[in-house]
């Protein structure tokens, strides 16, 4: 995880903490948490990233509507990242 971007990251997170979001349900939440609007020539290549790098898998809800979902290695990803920070930020 060390080589995603920060925002990559949230994206992940967001992932994570959904049940098969759509891109738009991604959009939705990162949006809120950044206060501001995420075109989607912003979104789509980091989501295509994080399935890249096989963080996340991209399935078809519909002819229309993909959905993400965090595979293992996103999930061991973000375990390792929480028990780095975990060694600076113990709240």
């Amino acid at each position: 995880m060390n080589d995603l971007t920060g925002f990559q990251r949230d994206l992940l997170y967001v992932i994570a903490g959904a049940d098969q979001p759509s891109g738009q349900d991604i959009k939705d939440e990162a949006e809120g948490y950044y206060e501001s609007e995420i075109n989607h020539g912003r979104l789509y290549p980091n989501l295509d990233t994080l399935v890249n790098k096989e963080f996340a898998e991209k399935g078809q809800l519909d002819r229309r509507t993909n959905y993400y979902a965090i595979t293992d290695a996103g999930e061991e990803a973000i375990q390792e990242r929480r028990e780095w920070e975990h060694q600076y930020v113990d709240l």
